[in-house]
């Protein structure tokens, strides 16, 4: 199954079910965009200037990587609440929240088009279809495009910052739009969802099957919310889990089996000592707090 089959039942037919269970009615409210109320969101932001850091890193290094911009906005977002001191209050309108995904997303979207542009390797959906555009228009990406073709080169960048201007503009003046759709009955409004979440699914591969993946999928997210298990471990193991095996078993077959080609040199080294420690770094602070516990517990039925 493809990887948007699975987001599509996760997220769209999940998310319906539990409103669904929990009878929320849609009863729309009047929005209008207030300046004050924008400045003043403004201001907070410079108090996130870790997250900002910490997200462009990841955005970055996922879009050089072939990752992409959806394990980073998740590995962003996880990142945050993880090192927050109230992790409580992510997913209740914490500012934080959204400003680790969204600087992870748009910095992988950009870091993206280095390898594309430098390399003529795309390491997204979108990049792919950039660089066949530029095959078309006959401009071979490598370094020799910044020298040959550098005024193109640097509009593409400037179209970059212009992109961004854009839309936040569009955005701050459709909000009220947006917000508009809640006044839809709940009853209207599920159908047609359910309805557009089935024709994305069935246009991937044009399978009925994948219809019936979607539906399971969304099963799946449902449970895993009322259950309270995280979605985005599954969502970046159906993104990355594909290449990262494909990957393996290319080490694999260069070095005829040997694992020492993981610590062929300090850079690669380096690398794979960091991801085991993250790795286990979850499983040591268990058992640290397992240990404290347990401690305590004795201390306790010393003084007893």
């Amino acid at each position: 199954f493809d990887f948007l089959i699975a987001v599509i039942g996760l997220f769209g037919i999940g998310e319906i079910l539990l409103t669904m269970e929990e009878g929320l009615a849609f009863k729309g409210k009047t929005a209008k965009i207030n300046p004050k109320v924008v400045l003043q969101t403004w201001r907070e932001l410079p108090r996130y200037w870790r997250t900002f850091l910490r997200s462009t890193a990841i955005g970055c290094w996922m879009g050089i990587t072939p990752g992409g911009a959806t394990p980073a906005s998740f590995m962003g977002y996880g990142m945050a609440r993880r090192m927050s001191r109230d992790p409580q209050s992510f997913g209740k309108g914490e500012i934080e929240g959204f400003v680790a995904p969204e600087t992870a997303e748009h910095a992988a979207d950009t870091s993206v088009l280095l390898p594309m542009l430098t390399l003529g390797i795309p390491g997204s959906p979108t990049a792919a279809v950039l660089l066949g555009g530029l095959l078309i228009w006959g401009l071979q990406p490598g370094p020799m495009l910044f020298i040959e073709q550098k005024e193109f080169v640097w509009g593409l960048i400037a179209s970059m910052y212009l992109g961004n201007i854009v839309g936040l503009i569009v955005v701050l003046t459709t909000v009220p739009w947006w917000a508009a759709i809640l006044r839809i009955p709940f009853s209207v409004i599920a159908p047609v969802i359910i309805v557009i979440c089935a024709i994305g699914a069935y246009t991937v591969h044009s399978a009925i099957f994948d219809v019936v993946m979607m539906l399971v999928f969304g099963v799946v997210g449902y449970l895993f919310k009322k259950l309270r298990y995280p979605l985005a471990p599954m969502v970046l193991a159906l993104v990355l889990g594909d290449m990262a095996e494909a990957s393996f078993r290319q080490a694999m077959l260069l070095s005829q089996g040997s694992l020492s080609i993981f610590w062929s040199n300090g850079l690669v080294g380096g690398i794979v000592t960091l991801a085991l420690t993250l790795l286990a770094w979850p499983l040591w602070t268990g058992l640290k707090s397992w240990l404290r516990a347990r401690e305590a517990h004795y201390r306790l039925g010393g003084v007893r």
